[in-house]
């Protein structure tokens, strides 16, 4: 997280990550204690990424972008079903055959979005922005991804001018509960 530059390479740097991640947690074997560690590591930095797009890219993809709209819609939708899939998975223990399938289907579904954003969204956005606005974009996105959430929240708003003002107040709430139960610490 924070890794400098454009908001695209912010984002796909982003993306590498979590792919290491998903790597790491499909190597581990049904029911291998480590499985809940690398589960919560991938939430918080899915929910993080996710919450700072929504506050920021997907509204300059409506602004900037011809047919954004659409393109924007479609990714929030991702999102959302993301959203709920690790929701369920934050109930589920490692040891289940639950666990498992979810894993796999945020995986598969994380991938397609990551192909999506990478293969179409990102060079729209980059046609028509300058590389002022595509820096000035990837400061906002590395700001709202250190006061975002760290837990999924499938019922809060994702779209401005409500997803900016609540986030904070769940990040702020997320992040006293990690540190209370250690959650997120390597």
């Amino acid at each position: 997280m924070g890794h400098g530059g454009s908001v695209i390479a912010e984002l796909m740097a982003d993306h590498r990550e979590v792919e290491e991640m998903f790597e790491k947690v499909l190597a581990l074997p049904p029911g291998d204690d480590g499985r809940r560690k690398l589960a919560d590591e991938i939430t918080i930095e899915l929910v993080r990424h996710s919450v700072a797009e929504e506050q920021y890219l997907y509204p300059a993809v409506r602004e900037h972008v011809p047919g954004g709209g659409p393109m924007a819609d479609k990714e929030l939708a991702d999102h959302a079903e993301v959203e709920r899939l690790l929701k369920e998975l934050e109930g589920t223990d490692p040891a289940e055959d639950r666990f498992d399938e979810i894993i796999r289907k945020v995986v598969a579904d994380v991938r397609e979005h990551i192909a999506d954003e990478e293969g179409t969204l990102f060079p729209a956005l980059g046609d028509v922005c300058s590389a002022d606005e595509l820096n000035d974009l990837g400061d906002r996105i590395r700001a709202a991804k250190k006061l975002a959430p760290t837990r999924p929240h499938p019922g809060a708003p994702d779209t401005p001018p409500a997803n900016k003002l609540l986030a904070p107040g769940a990040g702020l709430v997320d992040r006293a509960r990690d540190l209370v139960t250690g959650r997120g610490r390597s």
